[in-house]
């Protein structure tokens, strides 16, 4: 049977919408956050439910096409969409249920941080979720799910609880701790690679409705200092307490340069008072709108850096410390910025996320340090080639600190295919996850992905 003819023949039961080519949706449906990214599948699969979801994967395991899922659709490496193959858009999938008795929330698999926060803010609850709100639930949990609470309560897959997930052959399974354990230990960090998550449940937690956060801004040139004492800083941080450093434009156009300390305590206010007194104190700095907030807010405050339809290259590590040699790599590439949106961050990791044992999860990267994103980004395509040799080239110049790390969600397409990366990520974990990609998908049908291949 054609394509054509099983996409009309899928119509007559299918809950969501089924956009082909010559569609007048198609070219807005197809798109994904990365602008750089520009694929054509042959089929978008717009889900309502996870019938939908296992009919699309059947469709196209019948017509022997790829399948790609997109859920926020946030990923640099463009990892929710293809060519020629299917599509399964999980975006219409984002209701958000909350049980504040139980402390626990349902996501559907193509809800946004932003529709999970405001959903758990009604009664006081949060778990750890994106620094940018309008990441994807599902794509930055899979993937491990670093955010403000992550060194009080750990990474977002350790506050998951269970997944229902479409598996390679399209049936459905709702996994646990107590229900195929294997697999609810692999798809913890595995991404992708062993099903499309329709539904997670998560832990919750108190926080807010108000914390303590914002960011306090530098003049460029006083970059080296900053990073000093963001440095100094994280030395003695509590788990209520998240940092990160940022090298960039001004957003208000004026082609200055800063250097920004972003910041969350989810704390009582006056301890998260007590943590800010010294940031807003240092330097001192140009801006400061560091102070008690909505937790909301507060999760929303870096989603302007990063604009849907910017085209985008990354480059990221894990560093276990900060030498004077980084810190001047750093610098050097901050000189060097070749667009207004283009920037260097400096995420800071310690705290609960850091104390779970490696093999707990797939998620490997347990370490206390700094993960370093190199995010150029630009608007004009004629701005490629200088903005990926700029971020290229600064990553080569902090090779000699790098530590053997990786965070699989920051992965770029050039990423996915270097072989040396899957042991980056995974580390010892990764011969037991082969192991589980074969017994639930051997023939590597979820393979748009950071590939796991079956053993």
């Amino acid at each position: 049977m054609s394509l054509s003819n099983a996409v009309a023949e899928l119509t007559k039961v299918f809950a969501g919408n089924l956009v082909e080519p010559h569609g007048a949706s198609y070219h807005d449906v197809r798109r994904v956050h990365n602008g750089y990214i520009d694929k054509r599948p042959a089929l978008v699969a717009q889900c309502r439910g996870t019938a939908d979801i296992a009919d699309a994967v059947r469709l196209a395991r019948a017509q022997k096409l790829d399948i790609a899922v997109r859920g926020g659709g946030h990923n640099v490496a463009g990892r929710a969409t293809c060519d020629g193959g299917v599509m399964i858009d999980l975006s219409l999938l984002r209701q958000v249920n909350v049980d504040p008795q139980k402390k626990v929330a349902w996501a559907g698999g193509g809800s946004l941080w932003k529709d999970f926060n405001r959903e758990t803010q009604q009664f006081g609850l949060a778990t750890t979720g994106g620094v940018v709100s309008s990441t994807g639930v599902a794509g930055l949990t899979l993937g491990g799910g670093f955010g403000w609470l992550m060194p009080r309560f750990g990474m977002a897959l350790d506050n998951l609880r269970s997944a229902t997930l479409v598996l390679a052959d399209g049936s459905v399974e709702t996994v646990s701790a107590t229900h195929k354990p294997d697999l609810f230990w692999a798809i913890r960090g595995g991404g992708g690679n062993f099903g499309i998550a329709a539904v997670l449940e998560f832990q919750l937690h108190d926080v807010g409705p108000m914390v303590t956060g914002g960011l306090v801004a530098h003049p460029g040139p006083k970059a080296k200092d900053v990073l000093g004492f963001f440095y100094d800083s994280t030395r003695s941080l509590p788990d209520e307490a998240f940092m990160v450093c940022a090298m960039l434009y001004a957003p208000d156009g004026s082609g200055h340069k800063i250097v920004g300390i972003a910041a969350q305590h989810s704390g009582p206010l006056a301890a998260g008072e007590a943590f800010a007194k010294p940031i807003k104190a240092f330097g001192p700095p140009v801006m400061d709108m560091l102070g008690p907030m909505p937790y909301t807010a507060s999760n929303m405050m870096l989603d302007d850096a990063f604009q849907k339809g910017a085209r985008n290259y990354w480059k990221s590590h894990f560093l276990t410390d900060l030498p004077a040699g980084a810190v001047d790599a750093l610098i050097d590439g901050f000189h060097a910025l070749p667009t207004p949106q283009c920037q260097i961050v400096v995420e800071h990791f310690h705290g609960a996320a850091t104390r779970v044992p490696i093999t707990d999860t797939a998620y490997a990267m347990r370490d206390s340090g700094f993960n370093v994103l190199l995010a150029a980004q630009w608007l004009d395509p004629a701005d490629d080639k200088r903005c990926i040799d700029w971020c290229k080239a600064t990553y080569d110049s902090l090779t000699p600190f790098l530590s053997a790390k990786r965070y699989a969600n920051y992965m770029n397409e050039d990423d996915l295919r270097d072989s040396g990366s899957l042991a980056a990520v995974y580390g010892p974990n990764l011969p037991r996850l082969r192991q589980i990609k074969k017994q639930y998908d051997p023939e590597n049908v979820f393979h748009l992905n950071l590939n796991i291949l079956p053993a």
